[in-house]
């Protein structure tokens, strides 16, 4: 009967209990009951705020904790999101989202969701204390708030706290323990402010408010701590932390402030305060805390404003528009300068500061002492300063093009300021030499200059002709003085036909030489002779605007529509100028229509002719223009969308194949969140890429004439889309692979440390000498028997790591520091195709070069040789240094069994030693008397006892060092 029962039958059977003792007895039962149903209620309510807090990545929801984990659906997502592990669907290869489950709702379907979910608990070394998979899907509320402290333990405090570095801790110190401990550091200085336990000291709000003060002083006001209540305190403190801080708010004050706060539901609080904050007030190799504490605050502080700066910069430099004058883009450009001669170095002199800050408490980051938040790291900073640098490269690129450009344009323009002036000049000449000769004719002298005249019209006509290409040049790179050009060049052929008309009416006719006929007879018949020159001026300007009519067409007809956004862009632009001026063309037309009265009747049905052509060729070429304008936006809306989901796609080609995968980087949690959040963005910018590749096959089919621009563009977009889903297929192998690799190596490690610990124990526990008692060596060799079935257990453990150890991938090639020798074979994960190579999932290839770490140069099995990112292999095992790893496991194993037994030998005979002395001294204690007393049974006993005591001596000792 043990102790317990024992006192149970003590306590009911030997005493007589009063009803008034009964009352009391029963009334402490309900106290308990109450204060456990109290218990269960807190616990159900913070541990389904704390299963939601991660369910919303899933976008699940619990509303009920024992009810909706019954069907092991939300249970098996709250698993995915803590572990990271994701398997692909059947039909998705890109969304890896969910561990294969029943989808049935049947109760063994439900019993499979949940036996699914302990079964990779299990995997995962996770203790399930008599929890079955009936118990959950029944809603049992112990069990299930069992398996939900459990995963918390695992998962929240185990993880998050076993990195904790604090003054004071002890190796075999629990992740409770050093919870406990951290907190009494946060809370040392605050007066009235202690930590002993995980309930009542928390229940006045005050040390929430001391940590949360610790952390960043400036969220909480410790005075005014001490003024409030108890739960003006607590709403206080978890308001903070969840404004400030990001930490879901798991308890409510009225379940804090009570006699008896729920410890798991304070642990649990405390543990996700503790993850979101990443400094610590300790010490680090003799490094004074507050001094680690500085060098932090000073790193974080250069870091954040650093990291500002590069991506307000790098938004700057992504812009495409600029000034469209040349005084202003060369300000722009000297001011560009001058960020490359005196802000980039500076802030590159703050990144090395940076670098140089990080690399003072580098070690404490190792320890676990601080915790770098995500971005933060000088990788990070690297690579956005990566980025920087190319988007500085691409605006000096633009800006030289955009400089370039307008400098030719207005070099355009100068020339055309210059050449309009000689032109003006010419014309005012010629007017004052046409003006001399019609006085000269008006005085009836012939006129003396009608041949220079005619020259200089014909040679201003020329110049004109000039500067009206020079100003559809401007037109055509839209320069801010482009129409004010065109206006003055207008203005001078306006005077220019204005001076043919004159000349042609009043100076080109032959003049008279009879001299009895007067002036106004002279007169009268030189304008009846100009009439037919009035009639051929007219009829070539209205030629003259039919042939511009007529190069517009040809223009528009031969236009190219761009290969890219910048020329797309470009021809838009241009076309949106020619646009408006065949729209304002119109006027001259009208124009022409009004000068049909001066014609002779003779002349006015060509002129009607000229006319109706004029309107049909012009009403196309309007037609056209507004074609192409519209086709033109079509093009450019497409391939700006085209063009911005290709640059995204493009960075985050960049971004995964430079993804450092070698077994420097042992941080795969954050990468398998990183890649969650690619999985997102994908889900959402497939249904953009899908609109645009539906827009660009709708103008293919509607016969587009931009088509090869708006094929090219879906083909890049196909092929870039396609080739992410093989760079996510790489992913989820590395990060597959990768895992199990750091988890085989510190399995390794936990396997070596517990067979060193188990080592240490034996020997002192179970090294004795004569002078150990025969009970205690009992007791010693029963413990030894349940020792030796731990051995059992180890032994089967490492027999489990061996058999893992045949799979685990080699990840040193991918360590630039350590080159390969020889030709290694390696394995393809993906499909890649090349001009150069190509190959599919599962090839076996040899890679000859990896110096460089992202870039490999490997043979596939054609013998052809090609770079292809590291990315899309993997080295396949045999991996010597895990099988050597084991194998030395395995020696030390049958070390620790031979130590065994060697011990366990030693306790079996200096047992049998105590059983024959204790013999012998019982005889030798006999005398005469007790010999003559003594029954012949008893006599024969003792010497039987003796001599079966001394049998077992021999054999116990045979194997014994001791004897």
């Amino acid at each position: 009967m043990s102790r317990q029962q024992r006192r149970r039958e003590y306590s009911t059977d030997s005493l007589e209990r009063t009803p008034s003792d009964d009352l009391h007895y029963q009334g402490m039962l309900r106290a308990l009951e109450g204060r456990k149903d109290e218990r269960d209620r807190v616990q159900k309510k913070t541990f389904t705020k704390w299963v939601n807090k991660h369910l919303i990545k899933t976008q699940r929801h619990v509303n009920d904790l024992y009810e909706d984990l019954r069907d092991g659906h939300n249970l098996i997502s709250l698993l995915e999101v803590l572990s990271g592990e994701t398997l692909p669907r059947e039909r998705d290869v890109v969304r890896s989202v969910r561990l294969p489950r029943e989808r049935g709702r049947m109760r063994f379907h439900k019993l499979q969701n949940v036996q699914m979910a302990l079964d990779f608990l299990r995997r995962r070394q996770v203790k399930l204390v008599n929890i079955r998979n009936d118990d959950i899907a029944d809603g049992n509320p112990k069990l299930t708030l069992g398996l939900i402290w459990t995963i918390i333990l695992h998962f929240q405090v185990s993880c998050s706290i076993s990195d904790i570095q604090v003054n004071g801790q002890s190796d075999d110190m629990s992740a409770k323990e050093k919870l406990l401990l951290w907190s009494q550091r946060m809370a040392d200085g605050y007066s009235g402010v202690r930590c002993d336990n995980f309930t009542t000291s928390w229940r006045d709000g005050k040390l929430f408010n001391a940590v949360i003060h610790k952390h960043e002083p400036r969220f909480i006001d410790m005075g005014k701590v001490y003024r409030q209540t108890n739960l003006e305190n607590l709403e206080q403190a978890f308001s903070v932390a969840e404004r400030e801080l990001g930490v879901t708010r798991l308890l409510d004050p009225e379940d804090v402030d009570v006699p008896h706060p729920d410890e798991k539901s304070i642990i649990t609080y405390v543990s996700s305060l503790y993850d979101a904050m990443p400094r610590v007030p300790d010490v680090q190799d003799g490094v004074k805390a507050n001094e680690l504490e500085l060098h932090w605050q000073e790193y974080y502080e250069l870091v954040t404003v650093l990291l500002q700066w590069i991506r307000h910069q790098a938004h700057i430099f992504e812009e495409k528009k600029f000034p469209s004058s040349y005084e202003e883009i060369e300000i722009l450009w000297r001011q560009f300068l001058k960020f490359k001669e005196t802000k980039l170095p500076a802030k590159q002199s703050d990144k090395s500061r940076s670098t140089h800050l990080y690399q003072s408490f580098e070690s404490a980051v190792h320890a676990g002492q601080v915790k770098v938040p995500p971005g933060y790291h000088p990788t990070d900073v690297e690579k956005e300063w990566g980025r920087l640098q190319v988007s500085i490269l691409e605006r000096e690129r633009l800006l030289r093009i955009e400089l370039e450009r307008l400098e030719r344009l207005q070099q355009i323009v100068s020339k055309v300021q210059t050449e309009s002036g000689m032109c003006e000049e010419q014309i005012n000449q010629t007017e004052s030499l046409l003006q001399t000769d019609i006085r000269l004719l008006s005085a009836g002298k012939p006129a003396q200059h009608t041949a220079e005249v005619e020259r200089d019209l014909d040679k201003a006509d020329g110049m004109i002709r000039l500067l009206f290409n020079d100003v559809q040049l401007l037109k055509d790179g839209r320069h801010l003085q482009a129409e004010q050009m065109y206006r003055r060049v207008y203005r001078l052929h306006e005077r220019l036909v204005n001076l043919r008309s004159d000349y042609n009416l009043r100076l080109k006719p032959s003049v008279s030489t009879a001299s009895h006929v007067s002036i106004t007879q002279i007169s009268q018949k030189s304008v009846q002779r100009a009439r037919p020159e009035l009639d051929e001026v007219t009829l070539r300007y209205a030629q003259d605007l039919l042939s511009w009519v007529e190069e517009n067409q040809r223009r528009i007809d031969t236009a190219e529509w761009g290969i890219d956004l910048p020329s797309v862009e470009s021809q838009l632009g241009s076309h949106r100028g020619l646009h408006q001026t065949i729209e304002d063309f119109r006027a001259k037309i009208e124009r022409a229509r009004t000068d049909e009265s001066q014609l002779s009747p003779a002349s006015k049905g060509t002129y009607r002719d000229y006319l109706g052509k004029l309107d049909l060729q012009y009403n196309r070429l309007l037609n056209s223009s507004k074609s192409r304008l519209r086709n033109l936006d079509q093009l450019y809306n497409f391939v700006s969308a085209a063009t911005k989901e290709l640059m995204w796609l493009n960075d985050k080609e960049e971004e995964e194949v430079n993804y450092d995968w070698s077994e420097r980087n042992t941080n795969m949690t954050a990468k398998k969140e990183n890649y969650s959040g690619l999985m997102r963005e994908l889900e959402f910018r497939e249904k953009k890429i899908n609109d645009i590749q539906a827009t660009g096959d709708r103008l293919i089919k509607d016969g587009h004439p931009g088509k090869k621009t708006v094929e090219e563009f879906s083909a890049a977009l196909q092929t870039k889309w396609s080739w992410i889903l093989q760079v996510c297929c790489c992913i989820e192998t590395h990060l597959r692979e990768n895992t199990a690799y750091f988890q085989f190596f510190a399995d390794v490690r936990d396997a070596e440390q517990r067979m060193k610990k188990m080592q240490e124990t034996m020997k002192k526990k179970y090294t004795c000498d004569r002078s150990t008692t025969a009970t205690r060596l009992e007791d010693l060799l029963q413990d030894a028997v349940e020792e030796r079935e731990q051995l059992n257990e180890f032994k089967s453990d490492i027999a489990g790591l061996t058999n893992r150890a045949k799979s685990i991938v080699q990840l040193k090639p991918r360590d630039p520091t350590s080159p390969s020798r020889g030709k290694l074979p390696v394995q393809a994960v993906c499909d890649f195709k090349q001009m150069e190579i190509t190959m599919h999932k599962g090839d076996e290839c040899t890679l000859i070069n990896n110096s460089q770490p992202f870039r490999w140069k490997v043979l596939n099995r054609s013998g052809n040789e090609a770079v292809v990112p590291s990315i899309c292999f993997l080295v396949p095992p045999v991996n010597k240094e895990a099988v050597e790893s084991v194998s030395s496991l395995d020696a030390g194993q049958q070390q620790t069994q031979a130590l065994w037994q060697k011990l366990h030998a030693d306790l079996r005979s200096l047992l049998s030693w105590q059983y024959l002395m204790k013999d012998i001294h019982l005889i030798r204690s006999w005398n005469i008397t007790t010999l003559k007393t003594m029954k012949s049974d008893e006599y024969q006993l003792m010497l039987r006892n003796l001599q079966m005591h001394y049998q077992d001596f021999l054999r116990d000792s045979r194997d014994s060092r001791l004897f």
